[in-house]
């Protein structure tokens, strides 16, 4: 159970969550507040699929809702959408009417529900090419496998974290992960937080570049701190002990600038004027805020994206 346990406070880590609860019902209670204290936070499918893959290697036990003790297909599912904050019927045939059908599985997507047999007696998570993650049957473990055979329902719970036509998270083409960046101090770690989190390394190098000039240990004399140049309070709202640290400087900053992307609807403008004076700024003005620095800030952060886009690896 301790081991468990562990798994389920790292994953909240890894997804940002800057309060651990005990059980489903406090861990909800958490994100809410989570979500009050940091801007609106919309759990996307790849939240889930980071979810299921924590209790990989927990037993099959039919009827299974413990991790501790074992799961079945069904109870794998509700048991990763809780975590997220996310309430799935108990049984897989119930599971398989919820959200939205997805025709086929070419346009299946990581963390969409996948149900098998007529009445559905089984069911999984896609991850990705061809795989799943399923507690396939007794005497088995939580494992990634084949998806063997045609789903007889796809059902898509929640949207992706880039490119879901129609969600307000949606990235413009410069601010997506794909394409790392090179030549640049820190990249490797740009190019980490940016596959983690769904958002362009070059757009975080950029804003590193503006911000410290790639110095970990700059303090302004407004009192941000380190190579993303965090300010005290928005470090702790972020979970971020050590803004000084660049590794948890990149990643606190990588989900503020996708927090204000989402809030935003997408636009760069507005997500950097954000990230510099504030999300409640930018609300309040209705747009760029007037004041000096922000209005020089979002395209001096433009300026070195650009400049950026040729240092790809």
């Amino acid at each position: 159970m301790t081991d468990v346990l562990a798994r389920v406070s790292q994953l909240r880590d890894q997804l940002g969550y800057h309060r651990v609860a005990a059980s489903g019902g406090d861990f909800a209670a958490a994100l809410s507040s989570a979500q009050g204290a940091t801007g609106a936070r919309n759990v996307t499918a790849t939240d889930a699929v980071a979810a299921a893959k924590q209790y990989l290697g927990v037993p099959y036990v039919w009827g299974g809702t413990d991790p501790a003790k074992g799961l079945d297909c069904s109870g794998l599912m509700q048991r990763a959408f809780a975590d997220i904050g996310v309430k799935l019927p108990r049984i897989a045939a119930d599971q398989a009417r919820v959200g939205t059908a997805v025709p086929s599985m070419a346009q299946a997507k990581p963390g969409d529900l996948l149900a098998f047999h007529s009445p559905v007696d089984h069911i999984g998570m896609y991850v990705g090419d061809g795989m799943m993650i399923a507690a396939p049957r007794p005497g088995e473990k939580v494992r990634i496998q084949k998806v063997n055979g045609t789903p007889t329902a796809i059902r898509r719970v929640l949207p992706s974290t880039v490119d879901t036509p129609g969600y307000p998270g949606v990235l413009p083409a410069n601010m997506r992960p794909a394409g790392g960046v090179a030549g640049v101090p820190y990249a490797e770690l740009f190019n980490a937080a940016g596959v983690r989190h769904g958002i362009s390394p070059r757009l975080l190098a950029a804003v590193a570049k503006v911000e410290s000039d790639y110095d970990p240990r700059v303090v302004s004399s407004a009192g941000a701190r380190g190579l993303m140049q965090i300010m005290p309070a928005t470090a702790k709202s972020l979970g971020v002990a050590d803004p000084f640290d660049p590794a948890q400087a990149v990643d606190g900053a990588a989900r503020l600038l996708r927090s204000n992307i989402r809030e935003f609807g997408g636009d760069l403008d507005l997500a950097l004027a954000a990230y510099n004076a504030g999300s409640g700024a930018v609300r309040k003005y209705g747009g760029i805020p007037p004041y000096a620095e922000t209005r020089a800030y979002v395209p001096k952060v433009k300026a070195a994206l650009a400049a950026l886009e040729g240092l790809t690896s």
